[in-house]
């Protein structure tokens, strides 16, 4: 029997999933209020890394939260208005920074992030535009000589997953980053892993090969959803009322408010993230740059170079902060005096972000046929492709051979 899927939600998460559902002989259907790919994945900083397995509540964490959160340029912003809702959310976040559930936490982000890169090629074979995913390092700079080291909890985890790092001194950062600012003194390599040289383009690429497989695209708003007292589920748009007999939610940020009428409370937040493209840069980056002193990733894409960071808590209506994009424009001035920071757009989005750094992937508890697929935050571009192999897996009723009790959408 053919399954018939419809995924409400086609941004990358959504896209992957669909994708592997054709493979697996669905009939699917995509729907999404705009263009495919072209949301929160569109402004993604490009890192395709199967060594992004650490997670954003680290031990010690509280004590820099203060200052980042007074610094009108740190990595972290809070509007005032929002502070009684995310004060929950994040003395959750905090619970997690203990080393033991940092460890348990890193394991599953590894199941998720393992063959990214893999998984990408695999998409894009056969488009013809397989060179939207370059192999490349991951570059983690200090300005502190001793900033660099491979001992510490974060790269203890990475090596113990299998990444080959290397600690680079000033000089050798220089081979391999000549345009960085000599205020660099030591970095982390991260090896063996890609970066994407148009995250939106890719969801446009991939798009069309789920078009061409035989899936279908609606544009539409989903208004609400309902489970059938016969099974299967009943999803409303401003086009009419729709059947099918399984659904797959993966709206990202959205994904929570579509639950809460049916009493499924999951403590979704959305943490408004920015981009800045340098269109005429007159630099090139070899690698994925992490400054990790401000939290900011910066990578040279087709179109230009792009500088991608903050975590801004405010809110889904929260109005788009100026402040935040000027001050990721200064902070790129300082990561290469070479920089033309003159010519640039500027570009924000929400990440759908759960207090644990893990999204909610499978069935909820006293809902069958519905599979959540969302909460990804800020690695949802890596963790897709095997996000969507999972769903595909729980839709068909194959035996997954993973451990998923770590993304259950009831472990909050």
């Amino acid at each position: 029997m053919v399954a018939n899927v419809t995924v409400l939600g086609a941004g990358i998460v959504g896209i992957c999933t669909g994708l592997s559902l054709l493979e697996r002989g669905a009939s699917v259907r995509l729907i999404d209020r705009g263009d495919p790919g072209q949301e929160t994945s569109f402004g993604n900083a490009g890192v395709i890394s199967p060594w992004s397995i650490v997670p954003q509540a680290m031990p010690g964490v509280w004590k820099k939260i203060p200052g980042w959160l007074i610094d009108p340029l740190g990595p972290v912003s809070v509007r005032p208005s929002h502070l009684p809702r995310v004060a929950s959310w994040g003395l959750k976040f905090l619970a997690n920074g203990t080393e033991a559930r940092v460890r348990d936490i890193s394991a599953a982000m590894e199941t998720l992030n393992r063959d990214c890169v893999t998984l990408y090629r695999h998409h894009l074979r056969g488009t013809g535009h397989e060179e939207l995913v370059r192999d490349s390092y991951y570059i983690h700079v200090f300005r502190d000589a001793e900033g660099a080291q491979l001992d510490t909890l974060d790269n203890e985890l990475r090596l113990a997953a299998g990444a080959d790092l290397e600690r680079a001194d000033a000089h050798r950062l220089r081979e391999l980053e000549p345009d960085l600012s000599r205020d660099f003194k030591s970095a982390v390599v991260i090896k063996g892993q890609a970066r994407a040289l148009s995250p939106g383009r890719i969801g446009q690429v991939l798009t069309d090969k789920f078009q061409k497989m035989g899936g279908e695209i609606e544009c539409a708003t989903v208004q609400s959803i309902a489970p059938l007292e016969t099974g299967g589920w009943r999803y409303v748009t401003e086009h009419g009322e729709y059947t099918v007999p399984k659904l797959v939610l993966a709206m990202g940020v959205w994904s929570a408010e579509l639950l809460e009428p049916l009493g499924i409370h999951i403590p979704l937040e959305s943490e408004r993230g920015y981009h800045v493209n340098f269109t005429t840069p007159g630099i090139t980056l070899n690698h994925s740059i992490m400054d990790v002193d401000m939290k900011f990733v910066a990578s040279s894409m087709e179109d230009g170079v792009r500088v991608a960071g903050t975590a801004e808590f405010g809110g889904l209506d929260a109005p788009i902060s100026k402040k935040r994009g000027d001050g990721l424009v200064t902070l790129a001035g300082k990561l290469s005096p070479k920089l033309n920071t003159e010519a640039y757009t500027t570009w924000s989005g929400q990440r759908p972000s759960l207090p644990d750094s893990l999204p909610c992937i499978g069935e909820i508890e006293g809902f069958p046929d519905l599979i959540t697929a969302f909460g990804h935050s800020h690695w949802g571009l890596m963790m897709a492709p095997k996000t969507g192999q999972i769903v595909a897996d729980l839709v068909t009723g194959t035996r997954t051979n993973l451990d998923l009790s770590p993304y259950e959408p009831n472990r909050f």
